[in-house]
């Protein structure tokens, strides 16, 4: 139960990228990997390496994603932004 609510905080929070430029390494489908991803690792690390069963599940369990959540939507974006810059930056090919 754990990982089911790490990834719905992180898929919650990707919705947000809309409001963001269209930069990301891989787009939109780059940003929803990388929150989701993100989210769930971050979880798992807090976690000690466990995910918490169903009694376990609380509302702070779904709070532990946010920081992983935004740590994969900010690394995918970067990496965007450097590719983008080092593609206009490069040689015209005819």
């Amino acid at each position: 139960m754990g990982m089911l609510a790490w990834v719905m905080m992180g898929l919650a929070l990707w919705h947000f990228t809309i409001w963001l430029p269209d930069r990301s390494w891989g787009g939109i489908v780059g940003a929803f990997l990388a929150a989701v991803i993100g989210a769930a690792l971050f979880g798992f690390l807090v976690n000690g390496l466990h995910i918490p069963g169903r009694h376990d599940t609380h509302l702070t369990t779904a709070l532990e994603a946010i920081p992983g959540t935004l740590i994969g939507i900010a690394l995918v974006y970067l990496q965007g932004l450097r590719r983008e810059r080092a593609g206009a930056a490069g040689p015209v090919q005819l």
